[in-house]
């Protein structure tokens, strides 16, 4: 793995835990919501990531083979799944989208879990940047060397 490979793949962390944090914003700011477009309750989405193997040309990729040396691996966000589970109804006669017995559906949305998932998304994109910075130091230690 070179250099230039660990950036790609530490920008790629960075890329897909983004991906995360705007996902699950989106679902703290819509815990109360009980009409969306598609009609009922807002439905938690989650990203799904997976690992995906850094595009090289062919050439790039026999001279790898050639020097035995290990393809980098990047992450990607795949899709965004939407949770499925029924909604939590919550009694509230005198809320506007309340049934004939008084029931709102509200989403089901937990907003210790999402919170928890924020500071999970939040640490391990500081973690890509601390490996993107290490790297780069390193890029910019070996350019010193050969400055002579």
């Amino acid at each position: 793995m070179s250099i230039l490979s660990s950036l790609n793949v530490s920008v790629s962390g960075m890329t897909a835990q983004r991906y995360r944090v705007n996902t699950i914003t989106e679902n703290i700011a819509n815990a109360q919501t009980t009409r969306t477009p598609q009609g009922g309750p807002y439905r938690r989405k989650e990203v799904v990531l997976a690992a995906v193997a850094n595009d090289r040309t062919f050439e790039q990729e026999l001279l790898a083979q050639d020097r035995s040396v290990d393809t980098s691996t990047e992450v990607k966000v795949v899709g965004v799944s939407q949770d499925e589970r029924a909604p939590v109804l919550k009694y509230d006669p005198g809320h506007p989208d309340a049934n004939e017995e008084g029931y709102v559906e509200m989403p089901n949305i937990n907003v210790m879990e999402e919170m928890v998932n924020l500071a999970t998304a939040s640490r391990s994109y500081e973690a890509n940047i601390t490996a993107f910075n290490a790297s780069k130091r390193m890029f910019l230690s070996a350019l010193e060397i050969s400055k002579g």
